[in-house]
Formats: C-alpha cells, sequence, structure tokens
C-alpha cells in the first residue's frame, strides 16, 4: 500500500476513512456502446479477469449480432450483457445535446424500439442478460422511464447520482459516477488527476452522508474510445482498489437486486 498512499494520496485517504469508521466502500464497473468483438473487447475482457472484477456491459441491441453474443458466452463469469437504448443514434435537433430516449418523438415510437431492442436481447443472450437499461449519453425522458416497467425492465443506470433507488414502480436504478474518458475534443482519457477527483469526491460524499450511502460507486469505461493512457490508468486503478481492505467490488446482476426492504416500500406506493 506505500506507493499507492504515495502516489494517490488522496484517494487512499478516502478509502482509509472508510476503513476506520468499519466501512466498505463498495463499487462496480459498468463499459458501454459494445456491438461485435474487436481487439479492444477482448482487451477490455482480459483486464477484468486479469483483476477479478466483473463488468456489466451496454450492448446496442440493433447493431449487435451473433458474433458478439458469442464472445460473450466465452466471457460469461466477466460480462453481464444490458440494453444500451436501441440504436444509439441522436434524435435530438442539430446544436442540441445528443437523445435517443428523448421527448422529440411520439412516445409510442420509442418504446417500440425499446422493445424490439429487448426482443434482440433475447434472441442473442436468452437468459444470460439483465433487463436493464443504459440510455445512451445517459440521457432519457422522465415519461420514458416511467414505462419502463410495462416494457419489462427491472433496471435504469444513467450517470451522476440518483434521485432515488427506484426511477419508477419496479425499476431499480444504479447510475454511474466516474467516467475516465473526456469527451471534448481532443478526446482520450480524462487524466489521472481529474479521475481520481470524481472518484474521490462521490466515495466522500457516499461517506458523509452528501450522497445516497447505499449507492454503490460506479465506474464507467469505453473500450471502444480507449486510448493507450485510458487502459493504463484503468489497470492501475483496479489492482490499487483490490488491494485496498476497505474496498469491495459488486457483481452488476447483485448491484440491480434491490433489497427486500426497498421492494416492499416501492410496492406499497404503487398498490
Amino acid at each position: 500500500m506505500s506507493d499507492f498512499a504515495r502516489d494517490w494520496p488522496d484517494l487512499a485517504a478516502e478509502l482509509d476513512a472508510w476503513g476506520e469508521r468499519g466501512q466498505r466502500a463498495t463499487l462496480w464497473w459498468r463499459d458501454d456502446d459494445a456491438v461485435e468483438p474487436t481487439p479492444a473487447l477482448d482487451r477490455l475482457i482480459g483486464v477484468s479477469r486479469a483483476q477479478g472484477v466483473p463488468l456489466m456491459l451496454a450492448v446496442v441491441p440493433a447493431r449487435a449480432g451473433q458474433p458478439l453474443a458469442d464472445r460473450l458466452a466465452e466471457a460469461e463469469v466477466e460480462c453481464l450483457p444490458v440494453q444500451h437504448g436501441f440504436a444509439h443514434i441522436s434524435h435530438a435537433p442539430n446544436g442540441d445535446r445528443k437523445w435517443e430516449l428523448g421527448a422529440h418523438r411520439p412516445l409510442a415510437t420509442v418504446l417500440e424500439e425499446l422493445a424490439r431492442g429487448r426482443a434482440r436481447m433475447d434472441a442473442l443472450f436468452g437468459s444470460a442478460w439483465l433487463p436493464v437499461l443504459v440510455p445512451p449519453w445517459n440521457r432519457i425522458a422522465p415519461v420514458v422511464v416511467a414505462q419502463l416497467g410495462a416494457l419489462g425492465f427491472t433496471g435504469l443506470s444513467a450517470a451522476t447520482p440518483r434521485p432515488a433507488p427506484f426511477a419508477a414502480p419496479g425499476v431499480f436504478q444504479v447510475n454511474v459516477h466516474v467516467d475516465i474518458m473526456r469527451w471534448s475534443t481532443p478526446r482520450g482519457f480524462l487524466g489521472t488527476g481529474q479521475a481520481l477527483k470524481r472518484l474521490v469526491g462521490y466515495l466522500r460524499a457516499r461517506r458523509t452522508g452528501e450522497a445516497d450511502p447505499a449507492e454503490p460507486t460506479g465506474l464507467l469505461t469505453h473500450h471502444l474510445a480507449h486510448d493507450e493512457d485510458a487502459w493504463e490508468f484503468l489497470d492501475q486503478l483496479l489492482t490499487a482498489l483490490n488491494r485496498h481492505p476497505a474496498v469491495s467490488f459488486i457483481h452488476p446482476r447483485a448491484v440491480f437486486t434491490p433489497p427486500d426492504a426497498q421492494r416492499e416500500t416501492i410496492q406499497r406506493g404503487a398498490a
């Protein structure tokens, strides 16, 4: 731990603070935009396997095919597929932020696409995928969220701290909080300092009660967009976190299993 404490003192100190309180800093990992087998996907799976950290892989159903399903069947321990919108196409006017699941089209059209996406995920992955929706660009209109349960989704994962554990009746929400990429020009790795600042900030907010302590800290990666610096940081970060006694990585399937008390509360509220 000496190198960790020396090189990343703020993160080490924050995790030590969790440990001193007898608490575990829970984390989980999501990667977006999977479409087909690629060398980058192979590298991602390799990192997951080497580090012993399973990941939730957001798959674009309209663009995915059997080759991806076959590849992920070989990596069942490491990768849990979920649905990443429908085609990952923005329908917002030019100049606006990108939205696929916004209010720019009739609600019935958006829901029909999501249903087709669900059918495609069933055909590709059978029971091996989890009915969690990851909105492209982490944006989704409230009117769409309200219908997710009726479409058969049991989970929602966007970005930033969740406003509540349930986004809609029966739809458990767990977001990601630490995107390691910079999406402005030039696109690339965010940088070690900024990535650690995001991670430490959310961990501290959870520990102090400024954010929901029960929402595990979500790490977000995009394997197709990674440069070498991003890959190197990811490996270093997972190594450091795995070595700290106050850290626990949670399997994505467990992340999206709501506590019984929360489930009962939402069911009573919906009755």
